[in-house]
């Protein structure tokens, strides 16, 4: 494992071209796995919120009955293993939630450059519990929605700066993200079980 650096910010491919990122979000859409997150933008709040609402299930639901080595491994050396998924899921739950407490607080804050594989590098998600990491999803995921429904629609356009080329954010353009997200790391997580990038 040494020097590898799984691929996590487009979970589907190991390229950064536009003809690669064409070809992931084509077979993505064919798949039914993927909206775009302009595409979450344009859907009501409430949709949003409810996408996700489903996702600790879904993890679950993936993962029931599965052995650890099964869960650690990864499809190829690039690629994550599906508990290193439930581990970035976990750590981003975390990391959006702060931002948006900071966004409530603080005239447009600004967030660094997160590094995913770096994170799962440095906090060892290939030697974490796939069901703690779950069930410390699914309680910070309800802490997540809890804090966005009591948000007024004043609230709602707030924004943060995330210091990379994705700039200004609403709290509603994150939850776009979020909805875009999850999805996404979910067809992740069930291709890595079956082997798959």
């Amino acid at each position: 494992m040494a020097g590898a650096s799984p691929s996590c910010a487009r979970p589907t491919t190991r390229a950064s071209s536009s003809s690669s990122r064409a070809r992931w979000r084509a077979a993505a859409a064919e798949r039914g796995a993927v909206r775009s997150i302009e595409e979450w933008r344009q859907a009501p709040r409430a949709e949003r919120l409810a996408r996700l609402a489903l996702t600790g299930d879904e993890l679950a639901r993936a993962i029931a009955g599965q052995d650890a080595s099964r869960l650690a491994r990864r499809p190829d050396p690039v690629n994550w293993a599906s508990v290193e998924v439930l581990c970035h899921l976990r750590d981003t739950e975390e990391s959006f939630l702060h931002r948006f407490r900071l966004i409530l607080i603080m005239d447009e804050p600004r967030f660094p450059t997160t590094n995913p594989n770096r994170w799962a590098m440095e906090r060892q998600y290939l030697r974490n519990d796939s069901a703690q990491a779950l069930e410390a999803f699914v309680r910070r995921r309800a802490e997540t929605l809890a804090f966005l429904r009591e948000l007024s629609d004043e609230q709602w356009a707030r924004a943060g700066v995330q210091m990379d080329s994705r700039g200004r954010r609403t709290l509603d353009d994150f939850l776009a993200v979020m909805a875009w997200h999850d999805p996404n790391h979910v067809d992740q997580l069930s291709r890595a079980l079956e082997g798959r990038v």
